[in-house]
C-alpha cells in the first residue's frame, strides 16, 4: 500500500457498515430538522438572471437545474439534473467567468433555487486559476464543485465523506452533460490547493472544495491570487460540525493522484434525446424484475467506460452481477469475463443493505479501485455513475445510485481486496 493510500484508506475503513452496524444503529432522523438544501448570499450582492435562451446561460443552468418540484409532507421537494445520496443536496456551484461578452469578469456563485449568477468576487489582475494551474488564464469558465458537508452529515453521519464526494462526481457529470449539449470541451482537476481556495473563498470548515472543471482557452500568463478574501456565509440554514468529516477531508485533500495522460471521450448521442435525458433523468424506486437486451447493456457498459478527462486519475474497475440480461448466464462479471456463475439476486439483495432495488435489477453494478488518492477515486466513481445514470436513462433503462453495501462482506462476495466504493443498479 502506498503511504498516501494509508490516509483514505483510514477514513474509507471507518465508515463500513455491516449487519450489525447497521441494526445496532438503524440512523432514523427527524425530517422537519433536515437543514435547508440551498445556499443564499445576502441580498444585496449583485444578481444576474439566467436566460435559457442564451446559448452562456443554458450552458451554465443546465449544470445544476431544478428539473422537477413537487410537495411531500406539506415540504417543497426539489429534484435536480445530478442525483444525490438521499436527496440531500450537499454539493454547490461556484464559476469563475473570464472575457465573456456581457458578464462581469468574476467569480460566481451558481444560485440554484432562484435560477441565477450571485456575483461574489470582482475579479482585476487576479483569479482562481493560480491555485490551480501556474502560469496560465482561462479565458472561459472555472467551474469549482464544493460541498456543505452537514446537509449530508445530518442523516449519515461519518458515512457522509463517502456521499459528499460521491455526489461531488455526479455533479462533475451533470456540468460534462452540459458541456456535451453546448458543443464545449471539458477537462477535470483534483489535484490543487483545495485548502488555500477554501481559506480564501470564506468557508471556514464549514464547506470546502471537492474538485474543478475547467471549459475554455488557456492562455499563458501569470495570473496572481484573489487579493482578497470573500466573506464568510454559510452554506445552510444551521450547522452542527462534525470534527471526523473535517480531519477526513483535511486529510485526503492534500495527498498526490495517480496522473494519466489526458484524453477526451467521443460521444455520439443525438443531442435532443440526450437533453431531454438530462432533464427527465430519475432514481428508480422500484424494478419489475423484467429483462435487458444484452446489446442494451454492453453499450452502455461501453460509454461509461469512455476515457474520463483528467490527467488526476484513480482507475475504477466495474464488477456486474448480471442478473436478467437476455442471453447472458447470470453470475458475477468483470467486463465479458465470467468470475462465478449462479443466480445472486438475493445475495446481492442483502449485500445492499437488504434494498430491493439491488434484487430486482437487471444488472448490479460495484466500483472497486485500489486507489492512491481517495478524494479523487470517489469523485471518479460518482462521475462513471452520473454516465450509467444518463447513458441508462438515453436507453429507457432505469436506474439508481446505492451508497449503503455490507462493506467486507461484499468485498469478499466480489473476490478482491481492492475498496468497494459504489453500487449502481439498472434495470425495468
Amino acid at each position: 500500500m502506498q503511504p498516501n493510500q494509508k490516509v483514505g484508506k483510514t477514513y474509507h475503513d471507518s465508515t463500513k457498515h455491516s449487519y450489525l452496524s447497521v441494526m445496532l444503529d438503524p440512523n432514523y432522523v427527524d425530517a422537519s430538522t433536515q437543514p435547508s438544501p440551498f445556499k443564499f448570499y445576502p441580498k444585496f450582492y449583485r444578481r444576474l438572471k439566467l436566460n435559457v435562451n442564451n446559448p452562456i446561460h443554458s450552458f451554465l443552468w443546465l449544470t445544476s437545474a431544478i428539473t422537477f418540484e413537487k410537495n411531500y409532507q406539506d415540504a417543497p421537494y426539489k429534484l435536480r439534473v445530478n442525483p444525490s445520496a438521499g436527496a440531500l443536496y450537499p454539493t454547490e456551484v461556484y464559476v469563475q467567468i473570464r472575457g465573456i461578452e456581457g458578464i462581469v469578469d468574476g467569480i460566481y456563485h451558481l444560485e440554484v433555487a432562484n435560477h441565477c449568477l450571485t456575483l461574489i468576487y470582482e475579479l482585476i489582475d487576479d483569479g482562481l486559476e493560480s491555485y490551480i494551474l501556474a502560469n496560465n488564464r482561462i479565458i472561459g469558465f472555472i467551474f469549482l464543485i464544493s460541498c456543505v458537508y452537514y446537509r449530508s452529515s445530518w442523516k449519515y453521519k461519518e458515512r457522509s465523506v463517502r456521499y459528499c464526494c460521491l455526489d461531488s462526481g455526479h455533479h462533475l457529470g451533470a456540468i460534462a452533460a452540459s458541456t456535451y449539449l453546448h458543443n464545449r470541451k471539458l477537462q477535470l482537476f483534483f489535484d490543487f490547493d483545495k485548502l488555500a481556495l477554501n481559506a480564501d473563498l470564506g468557508f471556514e470548515n464549514k464547506e470546502f472544495i471537492t474538485a474543478c472543471a475547467i471549459s475554455g482557452e488557456f492562455q499563458e500568463k501569470t495570473v496572481r491570487r484573489l487579493r482578497l478574501k470573500v466573506p464568510f456565509v454559510c452554506g445552510t440554514d444551521y450547522f452542527e460540525a462534525n470534527q471526523f468529516i473535517e480531519d477526513g477531508y483535511q486529510a485526503t485533500a492534500t495527498s498526490g493522484s495517480s496522473q494519466k495522460q489526458l484524453e477526451y471521450p467521443q460521444f455520439d448521442f443525438d443531442k435532443e434525446r440526450f437533453y431531454q435525458t438530462v432533464w427527465n433523468r430519475r432514481s428508480i424506486r422500484r424494478f419489475q424484475k423484467k429483462s435487458i437486451s444484452a446489446k442494451d447493456f454492453w453499450n452502455i457498459l461501453q460509454e461509461v467506460q469512455k476515457p474520463i478527462p483528467t490527467e488526476n486519475f484513480e482507475e475504477i474497475e466495474i464488477y456486474s452481477v448480471i442478473h436478467r440480461v437476455e442471453g447472458i448466464s447470470p453470475g458475477l462479471y468483470q467486463g465479458k469475463r465470467l468470475i462465478k456463475a449462479g443466480n445472486f439476486n438475493d445475495k446481492v439483495g442483502y449485500l445492499c443493505v437488504n434494498q430491493a432495488l439491488a434484487r430486482d435489477s437487471a444488472v448490479t453494478l460495484f466500483f472497486v479501485s485500489n486507489y492512491s488518492n481517495y478524494q479523487t477515486a470517489m469523485q471518479i466513481a460518482g462521475f462513471l455513475g452520473q454516465r450509467l445514470y444518463l447513458s441508462s436513462n438515453y436507453w429507457d433503462i432505469q436506474c439508481s445510485g446505492i451508497g449503503a453495501f455490507y462493506d467486507d462482506e461484499t468485498q469478499e462476495f466480489l473476490e478482491t481486496k481492492k475498496d468497494v466504493l459504489y453500487a449502481m443498479v439498472i434495470g425495468k
